[in-house]
């Protein structure tokens, strides 16, 4: 197991791993942090983001809330985490579930890191953040079952839209919306909501 922190790396003896409950209460310790863990068991603690990119990601909860009032369906911040299938832990900027399929998770599962794909995510991208870990995260999600999912880069003003079984189409300045496609018929998500750099 390694732990990856600010960009350093600590490794651990294997019979430190954790089991997903160990895990689950080592990341409830660590205020103020993110902590994901990869499909290999290894941990990643992410300090907290910056003014810029914090209001962008809430500017990409808020919008996906607005629909799902409308539309139904549960939607989650930064800070939600969730167990994918391959054991990866991770935390989306933002994403939605379908009542659907959420309701089928256990209600105790429901408390810790639910064992869920989210349908549809949202990655922002940092100042400090390096573009291919992200594209790496995005791809693993649609691996994991999500349908759709965004990752915005605010540094550059460009945006993929990822899908299923499909390459990521590059969408260059922030001037247009995205769409919910099939996925979430009506939502549209303005570009000009992730101006600015960190």
């Amino acid at each position: 197991m390694k732990f990856f922190v600010d960009k350093a790396e600590w490794h651990f003896p294997e019979r430190w791993s954790m089991t997903d409950d160990e895990f689950f209460e080592f990341a409830s310790q660590m205020n103020e942090k993110r902590i994901e863990r990869d499909k290999n068991g290894n941990i990643l603690i992410m300090p907290p983001v910056g003014g810029n990119t914090g209001e962008f990601e809430a500017n990409a909860s808020f919008y996906l809330k607005q629909w799902a009032l409308a539309n139904g369906g549960r939607v989650f911040g930064s800070n939600t985490a969730f167990t994918l299938p391959n054991s990866a832990v991770r935390s989306p900027d933002a994403a939605w579930i379908s009542n659907h399929r959420y309701n089928k998770v256990p209600k105790e599962l429901q408390k810790k890191f639910p064992p869920i794909c989210p349908d549809f995510v949202i990655e922002v991208r940092s100042a400090s953040d390096s573009l291919k870990p992200i594209q790496d995260k995005m791809e693993e999600y649609m691996e994991n079952g999500a349908l759709l999912g965004y990752l915005i880069d605010p540094v550059q003003q460009k945006a993929w839209i990822y899908r299923q079984n499909s390459t990521p189409e590059l969408v260059v300045g922030f001037s247009g919306n995205l769409s919910g496609e099939n996925v979430m018929p009506g939502f549209e998500l303005p570009l000009s909501a992730f101006r600015g750099e960190e």
